[in-house]
Formats: C-alpha cells, structure tokens, sequence
C-alpha cells in the first residue's frame, strides 16, 4: 500500500522546512498501525538495525528474537561465529526456535524433525519420501537451508539489515565509527566489557520515535532530570548532528567519580585533558549511546507495537579489573544514577504519545536553539516516507557549536 493512501505525503513538506519554519511528524506517524508496519519495511528494513547485544549469546547456543513482528534467530556456532536468520523451517513455515537454549550443534524443527546446521544449512529430511525414506534423489537439501539475515557486529551490537540493501555498515555507520574512536581509542572497543548484572530492561508506553526523540535533546533537563541539571546542566550541552545518520547531545560536565572509593578504570586511550566530556548520540534508527571516560553504555530500541517499545540498555567497563569485586559499588551506583534518569524519562515519553491522540496537535514546532537534533532525526524518517522521486535532502548544514544555543556538523 503506498504511503499517500494512508498518509497525505503533502502533510510531511513542512517537516523540511527550516527548523524555526518547522513542524513535526504527523499524529499518524505515532498511532496507525499501518504505518507502524511501513515503517518497518522502509525505514527499519533499509538501515542497519541494533537487535543484540552479542555477549548475551552463549557458544552452541540459539536466541530468538521478534523484530516489529518477523521472527529471527540468532545462533552462535561453538567457534563463537554469530550468524542471523529468520526463524522459520524451510519446510512448511513453522518458527523454529521459541526459547533461548543451548544447542548440539543441531537446529531440529518440532513439527516435521527437519534438521539444519548452527550455520543454517539443511542436513535432515526424516520420512521425506515416505516412511524410513529419509533422502530423495530428485530433492537436494542444498539451497533449502534457513534463509539468513545480513548481519554486523560493532561495540558489542549485533546489527541486521533485513533487504540486504544497505551499504556496508563501515560506510553506512561512518561518522560513529569514527567519532567513537576518537573518544575511546582503537583499542576501546577490544577494552570493553559487559555483566548481566549492568543492564536495565525496561518498556514504555509510547511509539519508539518519541522516545529516540527524547533522548535527541538537552532541553527537558531543567524539569524533568533536574538532579542531573545540578551537576549537569543544561548551559554545558551541545547539540551536533554528526553525519546523515547521527545525531545528539554532548557535554563538558561529565563527573566520571561516582563514589568516595574506587574509581573506575578509564579507557587507555581516552585523552586525559577530556575527562569530562560525554557524549550521547543516537545512531539511527534504534541505538542510543553515552560514551564517558571510564564507561560506555548502549541502548537498543526494540518496537513493540505502535505505541509500545522495549529499551534495554548494557553498561560497558573497562577491562577485566572492572568487574572484580573492588569495583562492584561503584558500579553499582552508576547503574542506580542511569536507572533513575531513565526511568524519569519514562512519564513524558508515554504523556507525549497520549498527547499525539488529540487533533489540536498537527507536529508542534522546534526550538531553533534546542531542537536542532531531533528536527533533523524528523527529516530523517520523513525522508523514508517519500518515493525516492521526491526525497528531500535530509542534511542540514548546521555549522555553528554555541553551547546549548547551536549545533555543530562534525
């Protein structure tokens, strides 16, 4: 169905507009069902999208995981190779997989016992050609194999590209790769480590958009995090639009000493005269990032329903000195100190999607001086909308860094 039958693409054009001109998406982009769908076949589908964390997949194992609704399987052989498929049976279409489990080496489809290789390859047809006739000369198993999905792994994220289209992700993912090893060193990511212990889970009423939105600006600190505005506050962030992809905030006023004991290991590569910087983009469409001196944590965005979305972030210390028990406080605070700062945003994310219900509301307008992120984050999905006849150009030449009061083209 395309776009126009259920979305005026007229009513996206001030979404294009200079951001003091500016209005937002539309309500429908927030609410229908069948944009929801759209949005998975062409914004998500034609990206690299964050789905994992690669260190919760154990060797010989297998995880299932529901995309916006289309069932995917993550294996990871005994060698600790990671390959992606769809989870279904080649055969007559039932999921394979419903739990997280170990593995023998062997997939086996609980319907009909068709058997596939950890790399996804068809090695048993029980019965195919009657009863103990378990081969057929005119049938190969070759090329019947579970159908697998274009994956990349990068700072611990396993990334998929459903349509295979996408550019390589060293291309497509450019300016993060890049601004990422700026801060944390070529040896950063090798230097990164992850607990189960580390991680907040939680979902939020509210359509994923809102809440990469939300995560885009400064702006709300002052009421809505104002314990973090103390420390933080809003006059020492910076907006910076990275590249076509990449947008978000950063600030001078990181304080990396968490408790009275223990200080966390920092990154060895990291300068030492920026201690005091974080960072905090969104890696389009579904990652959220904070990268701090001596910690890193991710955030996937995992679309539930229309107006529901799962965040699971995954805290990253450095080093294996960082998860031994001298550290296990401080740790601990830091978690509680994200926990809770997430958690406040959790109330104005869902009253944001209550308000998209009222027709008083047709896309609200931008701060020139505060919103410039999530203007451009805005530009970026309306573009996806468009046929690619009458994409506008999604790049805002943003090029002065004034503090909170500007946006810097890294």
């Amino acid at each position: 169905m395309p776009t126009r039958d259920f979305l005026p693409l007229e009513s996206l054009d001030s979404v294009f507009l200079p951001i003091e001109k500016a209005s937002g998406l539309p309500n429908q982009c927030y609410t229908d069902t069948a944009l929801f769908d759209f949005e998975r076949n062409r914004v998500m589908a034609r990206n690299w999208v964050a789905i994992a964390f690669e260190h919760a997949l154990q060797a010989n194992s297998v995880h299932p995981i529901d995309f916006m609704g289309i069932p995917i399987l993550l294996a990871r052989s005994k060698h600790g190779q990671i390959r992606v498929f769809h989870n279904v049976c080649s055969h007559r279409g039932m999921r394979l997989v419903s739990e997280p489990r170990k593995i023998s080496g062997l997939i086996t489809c609980q319907y009909h016992a068709w058997t596939y290789s950890a790399d996804g390859d068809l090695v048993a047809t029980p019965n195919i050609g009657g009863i103990g006739i378990n081969t057929l000369s005119n049938f190969e198993c070759s090329g019947k194999g579970l159908k697998e999905i274009r994956s990349h792994i990068w700072m611990g994220v396993i990334f998929i590209n459903l349509d295979g289209q996408a550019p390589a992700f060293e291309q497509a993912q450019k300016p993060a790769i890049q601004r990422t090893q700026e801060l944390i060193g070529q040896s950063g990511e090798r230097e990164m480590r992850a607990s189960q212990e580390d991680r907040i889970d939680m979902v939020i009423n509210c359509n994923w958009k809102l809440v990469a939105e939300n995560y885009l600006e400064a702006y709300h600190l002052p009421v809505i995090h104002p314990a973090l505005n103390r420390y933080s506050p809003l006059k020492d962030h910076h907006c910076r639009i990275y590249g076509q992809n990449m947008a978000g905030q950063w600030t001078t006023t990181f304080n990396p000493t968490l408790s009275d004991g223990n200080h966390l290991p920092l990154f060895s590569d990291w300068n030492p005269e920026t201690l005091m910087i974080g960072e905090y983009p969104v890696i389009y469409p579904n990652l959220l990032m904070g990268i701090q001196a001596n910690h890193v944590f991710l955030g996937i965005l995992h679309p539930l329903d229309v107006d529901q979305t799962r965040e699971e972030f995954q805290i990253f210390y450095c080093e294996d000195e960082s998860l031994d028990k001298p550290y296990e406080k401080v740790r601990a605070e830091n978690l509680l100190a994200w926990s809770r700062v997430f958690q406040e945003d959790v109330e104005p994310c869902e009253r944001m999607q209550a308000g998209r219900q009222s027709p008083g509301y047709t896309g609200g307008s931008f701060s020139p001086a505060l919103d410039v992120c999530a203007h451009h984050f805005h530009q970026w999905i309306a573009s996806h909308y468009r046929p690619a006849s009458e994409n506008v150009s999604n790049e805002p030449e943003f090029h002065q860094d004034a503090g909170a009061n500007g946006a810097r083209q890294h």
